[in-house]
């Protein structure tokens, strides 16, 4: 085992961590150090080949015996039968190129899809991916067109089998698009909920079973379509995504970093777990659902079958993209740094669920894994305007110079207490 140090307000608190695969990690001077990258540039067939062996050493965390023992049962339904499908689609956010996924991978099944993103198609949110990628859609018979949820029976006058609604956060959003798939003959409403209404939960992994935010947006959602009947409701409730496409900050957070040789600031120990998976996965997951019965009445966590370590994952960006990486942990609460805007994850508790509904009930795998997700991201990102462009990072200032003042406040309590002299 190795040793990190994380900042805190009047002392420095050692934390154990388990040795990584490839670099050594170091303590001084209040920071933890983890070394060179294999090298300066690392060709992407060969991290490619060796990805599968590298995520299955340091790089997941399951419990098998409630997940992986599970035994499949897979749909029934039959495979020609096609059903017309319209996805209600967010403008912004993750969960926008889940709608796309899901629509391309419903449309090479042969179903009949209409795409509807909310707003306009001349707001300049369409000049950015996923958005700006809809003409591969179009190839293949998707319809696109944009509209006000709340009023669905003006964007389309077709009536659909099934209604996936991508989109709503509150209740007072859903409902229109909910009772129009109802009153139109609709027979199956899909939601797109969130894995953020769990409570903070002390024995992960997290469970569709476990404890919810009664008081969440989301939550209020999926009760009041359950009650609805009428029409068969089924939820969906996805964590963190990576993928082509995606536009929400989670890898190009680090990787923004990394490039610019500027530390890693991470909340607490970075040993917190997350999950974090393939948008097309989740995609996938919800094509699954479409027209089975076994999904009826179901909730899914919308999820990857592992989990990562916030450590974990700055040391495979760091191995991707052969730089050299530095991690410094830190007592946001001891700082009064506001996490949610300098860190892209939740870090005051393990948030880590799995899919063990889906993997059960509709014999949901997961067809990619996230160092090669991270591979194909870091490729993009080097071709991008992010990463041409000049970019402020004010947070991390802020944290760096909360860090500094910390540290000199602490060596000078240490100085006149033991009348020594200790300097950073």
């Amino acid at each position: 085992m190795q040793s990190t140090v994380i900042h805190n307000a009047c002392e420095l608190v050692a934390v154990s961590v388990p040795a990584t695969r490839r670099q050594g990690v170091k303590a001084s001077s209040a920071v933890c150090q983890v070394g060179k990258g294999a090298s300066a540039r690392v060709a992407s067939a060969r991290l490619t080949a060796r990805a599968s062996a590298f995520t299955k050493t340091a790089f997941t965390t399951q419990r098998p015996s409630r997940v992986a023992a599970t035994k499949k049962v897979f749909s029934v339904r039959a495979a020609d039968e096609k059903e017309k499908v319209c996805i209600v689609n967010t403008n912004g956010g993750g969960h926008a190129v889940m709608g796309f996924y899901l629509a391309k991978e419903l449309a090479e099944k042969k179903h009949e899809v209409t795409l509807m993103v909310v707003g306009d198609e001349d707001d300049k949110k369409m000049e950015k991916p996923p958005f700006n990628r809809f003409d591969e859609l179009r190839e293949l018979g998707v319809k696109t067109i944009w509209g006000n949820p709340k009023e669905m029976a003006k964007a389309t006058s077709d009536k659909f089998d099934v209604v996936v609604e991508n989109n709503g956060k509150k209740l007072e959003d859903v409902m229109p698009v909910v009772d129009w798939a109802k009153e139109t003959g609709a027979k199956q409403f899909l939601y797109v909920s969130s894995a953020g209404m769990y409570e903070p939960n002390a024995c992960p992994p997290i469970m569709e079973t476990d404890a919810i935010k009664t008081s969440a947006g989301h939550a209020k959602v999926e009760e009041y379509c359950m009650k609805l009947g009428g029409i068969h409701f089924s939820s969906f409730r996805p964590q963190y995504m990576v993928g082509s496409g995606n536009n929400k900050d989670c890898e190009e957070w680090f990787f923004d970093r990394l490039v610019r040789s500027m530390p890693i600031y991470i909340p607490g120990s970075g040993m917190q777990i997350v999950n974090i998976a393939h948008a097309a996965d989740n995609a996938h997951m919800i094509a699954l659902a479409v027209g089975n019965e076994k999904a009826h009445g179901q909730v899914f966590n919308c999820v990857r079958d592992k989990g990562v370590t916030l450590n974990q994952l700055v040391q495979m960006c760091g191995e991707i993209s052969g730089l050299e990486y530095k991690i410094e942990h830190y007592d946001p609460r001891a700082l009064a740094i506001d996490v949610k805007k300098a860190f892209p994850f939740r870090t005051e508790y393990h948030f880590f669920c799995v899919p063990a509904n889906a993997q059960k009930l509709l014999g949901w795998e997961p067809k990619n894994d996230l160092y090669t997700d991270l591979v194909g991201r870091f490729e993009e990102y080097m071709k991008s305007d992010r990463f041409m462009s000049e970019r402020e990072f004010p947070m991390d200032r802020m944290i760096s110079d909360s860090i500094r003042i910390d540290m000199e406040l602490f060596l000078k309590e240490l100085n006149e207490q033991f009348e020594v002299e200790y300097m950073i």
